[in-house]
């Protein structure tokens, strides 16, 4: 004859009962917030993966941020190069009009005018993205270009004060690109200037300053076989300047296209990862809950019972 002590199946029945009831809270917990897995205890190897694209979402969503940056600052410079292009062109009719056919009194007031032109570029190569001067290289904090005039009004000279290193954005894991051109480059090497570049002949401030004081001079002998060739050298600067911040802008575009893309392919797998099929943790909700009440009447019924039920 055996006897069963009443309390083990009390025990068994609360053991049983607190099983079911945590079983339930995280399926409780899954249909209330729609997630899988929220801790790591809730499984490792899958909040291992999520940290793991969590983390790559992080850099993708900087790297789209770079790219927003960089494609602003772009935009900006590539606005101001359109200006200088308009302004370039004009100094370049003025030094072919100014030939011999014209009068002093025509030749001061083109003067005139290609003093407006250079303090306009001036303004242009001056300009700001946000806070910061968009033509002076990792100096972005520094005003780019300084004119000094005399007391007539002409410029006597302009003054780069801006560097040769181009502040660059990493736009995907291992790539990056500067989104602007610097002002000047007389090193011979490095990234092109825009005013003023020695590989290709560029020098735009001084030869607008040459064109003015020739103009006063009256002297149309230089315009022609001097200014006019340095004008054209500075046009095709420009506008190769322009075209190769048309590509980068090209680039970034295809770039923010993939970083996109990228983007909602990891927030799909850690959504594989993380969420919960409501179907299913519904359906096992309901099956807890009868587990549950089940448990409650069969445990009532036992402990209803004799002991003397229990001896054989």
């Amino acid at each position: 004859m055996i006897r069963v002590a009443t309390n083990s199946f009390t025990d068994s029945l609360i053991n049983q009962l607190t099983r079911i009831r945590v079983n339930q809270q995280q399926l409780q917990n899954q249909a209330a917030t729609g997630l899988r897995v929220q801790n790591p205890e809730d499984d490792p190897s899958a909040m291992r993966r999520i940290l793991d694209l969590q983390a790559e979402s992080a850099s993708v969503a900087q790297y789209q941020k770079n790219i927003a940056q960089a494609k602003q600052q772009s935009t900006a410079g590539y606005n101001a190069m359109q200006s200088l292009k308009t302004i370039s062109d004009r100094a370049g009719e003025i030094a072919t009009q100014a030939d011999g056919t014209k009068s002093p009194q025509d030749l001061q007031i083109y003067a005139a005018e290609v003093t407006q032109l250079i303090q306009e570029a001036g303004q242009v190569m001056n300009s700001k993205s946000g806070s910061d001067y968009l033509f002076a290289g990792t100096l972005s904090n520094q005003t780019p270009f300084a004119l000094t005039q005399n007391s007539s009004g002409q410029v006597t000279s302009v003054t780069y004060q801006g560097n040769t290193s181009v502040p660059s954005v990493e736009i995907a894991e291992g790539v990056t690109l500067a989104a602007l051109p610097v002002g000047a480059n007389t090193t011979g090497s490095g990234p092109q200037g825009l005013i003023t570049d020695s590989r290709s002949g560029a020098d735009f401030f001084n030869h607008l300053i040459s064109l003015q004081n020739n103009l006063l001079a009256g002297n149309t002998t230089a315009i022609n076989t001097t200014d006019l060739p340095g004008l054209q050298k500075d046009s095709e600067n420009v506008t190769e300047q322009i075209a190769t911040t048309g590509a980068l802008q090209a680039r970034m575009d295809a770039e923010t296209t993939i970083a996109t893309n990228r983007s909602s392919a990891l927030d799909q797998l850690t959504s594989t990862q993380a969420d919960a099929d409501m179907a299913t943790v519904i359906m096992q909700l309901q099956q807890t809950q009868t587990a549950y009440q089940a448990a409650l009447q069969s445990g009532a019924g036992l402990l209803n019972m004799s002991l003397l039920n229990y001896l054989q």
